[in-house]
């Protein structure tokens, strides 16, 4: 049998072994073959990596700390959506997720009138 990391395989045929209980003793039978198999992924591998060992762009843009103005995010958008006080056809509108996250969000509409009002998706 041989053993590639905690993957086990039989010695007769090859095949794919069942999960490794980690035990020397235990003997794991081949289901196609019918062999009995010494359990030898009993040894415990353990890898260790760092980003700089997989180097990309990406990630060297990126930061640990990442600070955002709060004046600088957009959260709001226009829709094309028609205000019940002055008629104007587009207005802003802003998504709030204010119900349990399995229910939808509730949009926040304003209007340039004024007027504002919102509905629950």
């Amino acid at each position: 049998m041989a053993a590639i990391g905690s993957l086990v395989f039989c010695t007769d045929c090859g095949n794919l072994l069942p999960v490794s209980k980690g035990n020397v003793k235990n003997m794991l039978h081949c289901e196609c073959c019918g062999a009995d198999n010494r359990d030898t992924a009993s040894k415990t591998t353990v890898t260790r990596s760092k980003p700089s060992d997989f180097p990309s762009l990406l990630r060297q843009k990126l930061s640990i700390v990442q600070s955002v103005e709060r004046h600088k995010v957009q959260t709001e958008a226009t829709a094309t959506e028609t205000c019940r006080e002055c008629g104007r056809s587009e207005v802003r509108y802003s998504a709030v997720q204010l119900r349990s996250a399995d229910e939808g969000s509730t949009i926040f509409y304003t209007c340039e009138c004024g007027h504002k009002w919102n509905t629950n998706n």
